[in-house]
């Protein structure tokens, strides 16, 4: 696959399904980025762990929001608050708060 292809392929997986209201879309950059690094945190442990449960959260915050502020719908800008909420309950509690 060319790289203009590889894009236009990338851009049609962002602009989600249904195309007039998108709920299900292809993850985009720092979601993967978050999964990414929940996968790396789940099979190590130590110094490694801790930076990959940082960057789990930092990046899952940049998703989060990008989705308050510039989601598809209401659908998405909610799913995007409540997974801001998600991020500072788990910090609180990882903070014993």
């Amino acid at each position: 696959m060319s790289a203009s292809s590889l894009r236009e392929l990338w851009d049609r997986g962002q602009h989600g399904w249904p195309k007039n209201a998108p709920i299900a879309q292809f993850p985009n950059a720092p979601l993967l980025v978050a999964i990414a690094a929940w996968i790396v945190g789940h099979f190590v442990s130590g110094s490694v762990h801790d930076a990959a449960s940082a960057v789990f959260y930092v990046a899952l915050s940049c998703f989060a929001w990008w989705e308050v502020t510039d989601g598809a719908n209401n659908f998405r800008r909610v799913m995007g608050a409540a997974v801001l909420l998600f991020v500072v309950v788990s910090l609180a509690a990882k903070l014993g708060a």
